[in-house]
């Protein structure tokens, strides 16, 4: 028991070091259209992230279910291999974006904790397999292949979306402010800052508000609703907010946009891959508190 909960405690230890190393990692992501661009000073920019960050953690929908059930199947492990797992994966994970961000190549931290926890079990799995002179055969038995065939499946599927619309967004952009960017700039640009603000809060606060705790059914049931009176208030509002910054404040709207766009990288950061540094330390405590409640040895 008690070098169980020393276990833990290290396991909340790392979840710590890995929050440091996995922000300072993806931070470079939502913070590069910003610096590169010059849309504000430094400081500005900062705290619009950090604003994102603190607000994507409060309305966070919760945590993937990778560790506790998605790559493995926990009912063939002891407790104490799925401690030994979740340890070498917290490790793993520290050692890996530490040395990525060390040599500034980029990375995915979603993908780095998915392929851990698929190596860790495996290891396990097959050590778990020639311990118990089981055929080679059985040792697939461990993994959840339907379910890390669907993560792998999403995120080579992410990668083609992202292509994709990147090269179309890009093209109309260009295509509507490259040849003549000054006199388009004064005719599309609250148009275009109107569109982006829109597109960036439907997909930042209608979308990621369904999943959230902190709105109750009746709310959420009335955003969907209302979702297009919604988007059309938000155009609008972002149009003409847009348009008297630009006209009385000589403020590019492309800048709000680009300002918008960090804030909202910054906040589904927050929402998804911050929250998923923690969740295999949770799934240890709550594999303990299951393992204390129910009765069987450790090693069993």
């Amino acid at each position: 028991m008690t070098f169980l909960i020393f276990l833990l405690i290290i396991l909340f230890i790392l979840a710590i070091t890995d929050l440091i190393v996995g922000v300072s990692n993806d931070a470079v992501n939502f913070l590069n259209s910003a610096i590169g661009s010059r849309v504000a000073r430094f400081r500005t920019v900062i705290l619009v992230a950090a604003a994102g960050v603190i607000i994507g953690s409060i309305f966070s929908s919760g945590i993937m279910e990778i560790a506790r059930k998605g790559v493995f199947h926990p009912e063939y492990f002891t407790l104490t291999n799925i401690m030994y797992v979740f340890l070498a994966v917290m490790l793993t994970d520290i050692i890996l974006l530490d040395f990525f961000n060390t040599l500034g190549l980029p990375t995915s931290t979603t993908v780095s904790i998915i392929f851990e926890l698929l190596g860790a079990s495996l290891v396990t799995g097959i050590l778990i397999t020639v311990q118990q002179d089981q055929p080679v055969s059985t040792m697939m038995k461990y993994i959840n292949t339907e379910s890390v065939v669907t993560i792998i499946s999403g995120i080579f599927l992410s990668i083609i979306i992202a292509f994709t619309a990147g090269i179309i967004i890009q093209y109309l952009c260009r295509l509507l402010f490259t040849f003549d960017y000054e006199s388009n700039l004064k005719k599309f640009g609250a148009f275009f800052a109107g569109i982006g603000i829109t597109s960036i809060t439907y997909f930042l606060l209608i979308k990621g508000l369904k999943g959230t705790t902190l709105l109750d059914a009746d709310s959420r049931q009335w955003i969907a609703g209302n979702t297009m009176t919604i988007l059309l208030v938000l155009f609008a509002a972002g149009f003409i907010i847009s348009g008297l910054l630009q006209r009385f404040a000589g403020v590019n709207p492309l800048k709000v946009v680009v300002l918008m766009g960090t804030f909202s990288l910054a906040m589904a950061f927050a929402g998804n891959d911050l929250v998923n540094f923690i969740g295999v330390p949770i799934t240890g405590f709550l594999a303990f508190q299951n393992w204390k409640q129910s009765g069987v040895p450790a090693d069993e």
